[in-house]
């Protein structure tokens, strides 16, 4: 399941945007007024990093609201997000703001640089 459903991320230089657009199934750049804008890269890099390390992740929906935590260990170290509780453990929101998008990762509570 993707993460982010009908969002493909790309690294390109500005100029080759016409070859991103060609492709089938692409309908547009996220940008604000017909101008591309380009997400963060730590933002794309700390998703990336802590998918490849086998973190459980899912899509979820999109948190803007919420006291925002750092993870000081772990896998996810450094990473800054919202902790959401459940019944077995602790699960940590990463929102991407650019896309409105978010994804939750599970974590050990022992992790967090502050007590949520």
């Amino acid at each position: 399941m993707p993460l982010f459903p009908g969002y493909v991320f790309v690294r390109m230089a500005l100029r080759d945007r016409l070859q991103v657009l060609q492709v089938p199934g692409v309908a547009r750049l996220v940008g604000f007024d017909g101008t591309p804008v380009a997400l963060p890269a730590e933002e794309i890099e700390t998703l990336r990093a802590s998918l490849l390390r086998d973190v459980e992740a899912r899509p979820h929906p999109y948190l803007a609201a919420g006291r925002r935590v750092n993870l000081r260990s772990g896998p996810l170290a450094g990473l800054t997000g919202i902790v959401l509780r459940q019944k077995n453990g602790a699960r940590f929101v990463v929102s991407v703001e650019l896309i409105q998008r978010s994804v939750s990762l599970e974590i050990d509570s022992a992790d967090l640089a502050g007590a949520p």
